[in-house]
């Protein structure tokens, strides 16, 4: 019965709503805090037998978490800081990013779970928390790189890039107005890329925005897969098919995607 409740648990506190830089899905479970790494871990000695962990609790949402960083990891597209609040000490999963030890980051509201159980690891987290990703930080300032040729930032960083040319193509809010229609259907759009995951459900997740949409309404940036790897900051145009409503299963849904992309770069 108590394993009926984790994975209940777990899968509950995956089910937080995405913003427009949607998570991609998780490969990986988090790593526990320093206090509970056995000597197996380490790579010295055996692997400790853990106790019996209670019974998880229900999970809670939590309100943004800002301190400095103490520790950080990466696997399987998530990234796992450990921060230390005004308050306490958590750790906090986030879809993978750009995290240094030492900086003070702010991050989304989550789902905070308590004596959670990896079954992976044979640990147990004494407080996680699966956050909706990253609010601010000194990772999340830095200036993307010159857009090259079709794109230029212009001031206050914000990004424009003209629009593509010839038959299918389409701005990024053009694809969220015209979803209904366009679904199944071959696409192209230019835009810069913001952010990209590798490697992930045999996938690169590549992050577009070209300066047309709404942060706000979540209209500004198009999520690309495709096997190709651009680098943030270049300026690319993309040819797949799009998908409206695509659901990966795990709660990991995207109003617009474009799935197995060609990507040139300008």
């Amino acid at each position: 019965m108590n394993h009926v409740l984790r994975i209940l648990c777990f899968s509950l506190a995956m089910a937080v709503s995405l913003n427009a830089f949607g998570a991609e899905p998780e490969a990986a479970k988090p790593a526990a805090s320093p206090a509970t790494v056995t000597p197996a871990e380490t790579g010295h000695g055996a692997p400790a037998t853990a106790a019996p962990a209670p019974a998880a609790e229900q999970p809670k949402m939590t309100g943004n978490i800002s301190g400095k960083v103490l520790q950080t990891m990466n696997s399987g597209g998530y990234s796992y800081v450990y921060v230390e609040t005004k308050e306490q000490k958590v750790w906090v999963a986030v879809p993978q990013t750009s995290v240094t030890v030492g900086e003070v980051m702010t991050f989304k509201p989550g789902m905070e779970m308590t004596n959670f159980p990896s079954t992976s690891l044979k640990r147990t987290f004494e407080k996680i928390v699966f956050s909706e990703g990253v609010v601010s930080g000194p990772s999340q300032k830095k200036e993307l790189s010159s857009p090259g040729a079709g794109g230029a930032l212009v001031s206050g960083g914000k990004i424009k890039v003209e629009k593509a040319t010839g038959a299918n193509a389409y701005t990024v809010s053009e694809l969220y107005a015209k979803s209904a229609k366009l679904h199944k259907k071959k696409v192209v759009v230019r835009g810069q890329v913001v952010k990209v995951s590798a490697n992930i459900m045999k996938k690169n997740w590549v992050h577009l925005q070209d300066g047309s949409g709404s942060a706000k309404k979540g209209t500004n940036n198009i999520v690309v897969t495709s096997e190709a790897l651009p680098t943030v900051g270049d300026v690319v145009t993309v040819r797949g098919t799009l998908y409206k409503d695509k659901d990966f299963g795990g709660n990991y849904k995207y109003k617009v995607i474009i799935e197995g992309a060609t990507i040139e770069a300008h």
